[in-house]
């Protein structure tokens, strides 16, 4: 179906951004590059303005509560990916699996099929598995991600959650308006959210760096397209939030690999064993 394809491409383009944040951030603060790659996004969308307008007062405040969620959720992943392997991120952030089910099962009633639970399983395992390291020479075992803050794990898992209500969002908010209004209109609440923290926290910010950071502007024209993709799947009879949330999870991979041949990180092994069990988990979902 069109909307399994559509999530499909969100999840890989996924996959790429957090590669490109990687790349953007060893350039640019956490904010200079969340605030321009959203002005800029903003920008390349501004042409819907006139598809844009005509809301009803209450949805305006739904879509200014998504931002604000996302506002929180960037800040939380930025924070985190900045100081944590790519490899071991991309597996943690697929801890939204199990938030998102939920809230489809809880808030949208959906009903879980029988595939549906065995990749909702396999996915879960594929988690857990991250729990057990490779060991070194001498046997005993090597704690991945040892090195990293207790915190920016948090922040990892924090971002999750988050992410999961903003999809909850997006599906409640797809039954009543387009995804050109959504767009749109989420991008501007972000833009002015980012430009409030930078105001009103007196945040330094190296404008001309951020502007000429060739990754910001990458970033902007991914999140773009798989943002677009993600909504008009929303939209679509039939999508579901809870296979949606495990489709996603395709970017898992794209990060992994992208750990082991650009960042040359350690362990990745292990991470593609985890990675090649939660795809099991999403072939089983859409079965």
């Amino acid at each position: 179906m069109i909307w399994i394809a559509l999530v499909l491409l969100y999840g890989t383009l996924k996959g790429v951004r957090e590669i490109v944040k990687k790349k953007a951030l060893e350039k640019n603060s956490t904010i200079e590059v969340l605030f321009m790659y959203t002005l800029l996004s903003f920008l390349i969308v501004l042409p819907d303005a006139r598809h844009a307008m005509g809301l009803e007062l209450h949805f305006y405040f739904y879509i200014a509560l998504k931002s604000f969620v996302i506002f929180l959720a960037w800040m939380f992943s930025f924070k985190a990916i900045k100081k944590m392997p790519i490899s071991l991120y991309g597996v943690l952030d697929l801890s939204r699996v199990l938030f998102a089910t939920l809230l489809g099962v809880v808030v949208m009633q959906e009903i879980l099929g029988p595939y549906q639970v065995i990749g909702l399983v396999l996915v879960s395992a594929g988690l857990l598995l991250l729990k057990y390291h490779p060991r070194n020479r001498q046997g005993l075992a090597v704690p991945e991600g040892a090195a990293v803050e207790a915190r920016y794990v948090v922040m990892a898992f924090a971002s999750c959650m988050l992410n999961a209500v903003s999809g909850l969002l997006d599906k409640i908010l797809m039954r009543d308006i387009n995804s050109s209004q959504l767009q749109f209109w989420y991008l501007l609440f972000l833009t002015l959210f980012y430009l409030l923290f930078i105001l009103l926290g007196r945040v330094p910010v190296n404008w001309g760096s951020a502007v000429r950071n060739q990754w910001v502007w990458l970033l902007s024209l991914l999140i773009v397209i798989a943002d677009r993709a993600l909504f008009v799947a929303n939209g679509m009879e039939g999508s579901r939030i809870t296979v949606m949330t495990l489709l996603k999870q395709a970017g898992c991979v794209v990060t992994i690999l992208a750990g082991r041949f650009l960042f040359h990180e350690k362990n990745t092994t292990h991470k593609l064993i985890c990675a090649a069990v939660i795809i099991a988990g999403i072939v089983a979902a859409v079965l």
